[in-house]
């Protein structure tokens, strides 16, 4: 079974990138037979993943590129920053997610609902019941195809593990527990509850939060693949909770364009500066991306067409006029004397 272009790249880096990490596909030929039926679930959670990503970071200086969802740790192409961390997470979670869905959705012969603890005492006035969602099933499956293609023991990889591990625990930790009433004539004198899933968003806005907290790991000069740094390395992170990001090296300066790490900058990038729907962060965008990285704000005008003052016509037809307006949109520009912001100051967080 194929799995498309985008989500091989999200996933494990692909075979002709690079020739020595598994691909989704090398896992399924390879792996047991039943993890063929899991396939379609696996790539639909980390297309979700990349969308997420994407979503979370699109205001950010670093917003997700596509060189930053190749997640291999081996020949030193890859970073270990924090960004790393959240690459590694939110694909793991977003495995996960979809497999547990697919799980409770019925999708699967042999997985549904978990019901092990129907019937048991949840809380004052309520019961386990219903139709809780199985992460136990999504869990254990998406730690089979995500973890099982991390193949080094260094402290690279002990950190994708480490952060994989968290982007479950994310999903986990997430849930929202739903109930329902019982009782004579509409009354609620005991309920019954499960826990269900929540949008995938909020997960996605858990970890970004666990990515602004993230962990520097900091190993002895030395601790590599002996028997005794890989000792030191499993002590380590044995000693920081599996559900906070961690990170070995700090972040680039994602202002600036650095070629050699395939980092684009800032300068080009479109901001926000109005907008009725906008929220803290997005309404900062431009002090973030442009002022802050020594960068002018530039104003563009442009015209849109879209449909407008749609009726409905008997039958059975809508017909809408094309209305156009002009529109403002911000981008970063280099300039002699910038705008507006302050000047970019080295170090500063992405």
């Amino acid at each position: 079974m194929l799995v498309k272009p985008s989500v091989c790249i999200f996933l494990f880096t692909c075979v002709f990138q690079l020739s020595h990490t598994w691909s989704v596909n090398n896992f399924l030929m390879t792996g047991p037979k039943a993890y063929l039926i899991y396939s379609s679930s696996v790539a639909a959670g980390a297309q979700s993943g990349i969308e997420e990503c994407k979503y979370q970071f699109a205001w950010d200086r670093w917003n997700c590129p596509e060189r930053a969802l190749q997640l291999s740790s081996h020949g030193g192409l890859r970073s270990a920053n924090r960004e790393t961390a959240f690459v590694h997470a939110i694909s793991s979670a977003g495995v996960m997610y979809t497999l547990t869905r697919n799980c409770s959705l019925g999708d699967f012969d042999n997985c549904g609902c978990d019901d092990s603890r129907n019937g048991q005492l949840g809380g004052q006035g309520w019961l386990w019941g219903g139709c809780r969602d199985n992460v136990g099933f999504g869990e254990a499956i998406s730690k089979q195809f995500v973890d099982a293609l991390e193949t080094g023991q260094d402290a690279r990889a002990a950190m994708n593990l480490h952060n994989n591990e968290a982007g479950r625990k994310a999903v986990k930790g997430t849930m929202k527990r739903t109930c329902k009433c019982h009782g004579v004539s509409g009354s609620c004198t005991t309920q019954t509850c499960w826990l269900q899933l929540p949008e995938f968003r909020e997960v996605g806005a858990h970890l970004k939060e666990k990515y602004h907290a993230a962990l520097k790991v900091d190993l002895l000069q030395g601790a590599g693949n002996s028997a005794a740094g890989r000792g030191a390395i499993a002590d380590t992170f044995r000693s920081i909770s599996t559900r906070e990001l961690v990170h070995l090296e700090d972040s680039p300066d994602y202002c600036l364009e650095n070629k050699t790490l395939g980092l684009l900058g800032t300068e080009g990038r479109e901001c926000l500066r109005r907008g009725r729907a906008l929220g803290r962060w997005e309404r900062r965008s431009c002090r973030r991306l442009c002022g802050d990285c020594g960068l002018a704000v530039e104003e563009r005008r442009a015209e849109t067409v879209s449909s407008c003052n749609c009726k409905f016509h008997w039958c059975c037809a809508v017909r809408c006029e094309q209305c156009r307006r002009r529109v403002t949109k911000y981008f970063c520009s280099r300039a002699d004397r910038p705008r507006g912001g302050a000047a970019h100051e080295p170090g500063r967080k992405p």
